[in-house]
């Protein structure tokens, strides 16, 4: 994983906070100083908290589990869905419906009829509709594709949440702390860090300075793929070399 540096984190723009007034005093332990009625934020914690939380995300993926990405702001929703479809995790960035987590039975449900569509489109029958009520269908299968189509693959709940604005998607934060699921998030002055496990104190405004810390979580997602991989190998490998074994000492004891 290529280390993020300090100067990367300035150059990123990622110690700008908000406007000293909107501050939450909570963030006072990842405040640096004031500059021109602007809160800096100490990048050196930064660095620290994003460490912890790229070695806790390649832990949880290294077991097979999934991180679930939410990000509905504008300057983060592209840069997070790029991401997401990357590694092969799932992601919310265009609105959070209310129950995605803790209704997840009824969102399972929805999935269920947005993959029946598919299939149904496929069809010859499909084909014969008359184009008003095909019409119907499409626009049905764009209104799910717009809300679910991130999760389209999640069979059960993700293992975290990898957060952009903590203000913002306060109601995924609730039903994840409701469900035990731990919060990773990127959280700037004007939030409160006690309401996510792994808090990276930064600028969640700024296209480069979310871009840059994205990067490092995926690299660290990446990381943990590759290492999970490499122990599935390894176990295959410890396998055939015990069934061998077994077989050559079958055969010894036989002749």
């Amino acid at each position: 994983m290529a280390k993020i540096e300090y100067k990367d984190l300035l150059d990123a723009g990622v110690h700008f906070g908000h406007l000293t007034r909107k501050w939450d005093p909570r963030m006072a332990p990842y405040i640096f100083m004031e500059k021109n009625g602007i809160h800096i934020i100490d990048l050196n914690k930064t660095l620290v908290c994003l460490e912890e939380a790229s070695n806790a995300i390649k832990q949880i993926v290294r077991s097979g589990k999934k991180i679930m990405f939410v990000a509905t702001k504008k300057q983060a929703k592209d840069l997070v869905a790029e991401e997401a479809r990357k590694l092969n995790m799932p992601y919310v960035t265009e609105r959070w419906l209310g129950g995605m987590l803790t209704n997840f039975a009824t969102i399972r449900k929805s999935l269920k009829k947005m993959s029946s569509i598919d299939k149904m489109m496929k069809e010859d029958s499909y084909k014969v509709l008359a184009k008003k009520e095909r019409l119907m269908i499409t626009r049905q299968r764009e209104k799910l594709e717009e809300v679910l189509g991130g999760i389209a693959d999640l069979t059960r709940l993700p293992s975290a949440l990898f957060v952009v604005d903590i203000k913002r998607e306060h109601i995924a934060i609730k039903e994840a702390q409701k469900l035990g699921i731990p919060v990773f998030a990127l959280v700037d002055t004007n939030s409160n860090p006690g309401e996510v496990d792994f808090p990276i104190p930064a600028n969640d405004d700024a296209y480069k300075s979310i871009a840059l810390l994205m990067k490092a979580i995926g690299e660290a997602i990446e990381e943990g793929l590759s290492e999970r991989k490499r122990d599935k190998d390894d176990a295959k490998s410890t396998e055939e070399e015990e069934a061998k074994k077994a077989l050559d000492t079958a055969k010894a004891e036989k002749e």
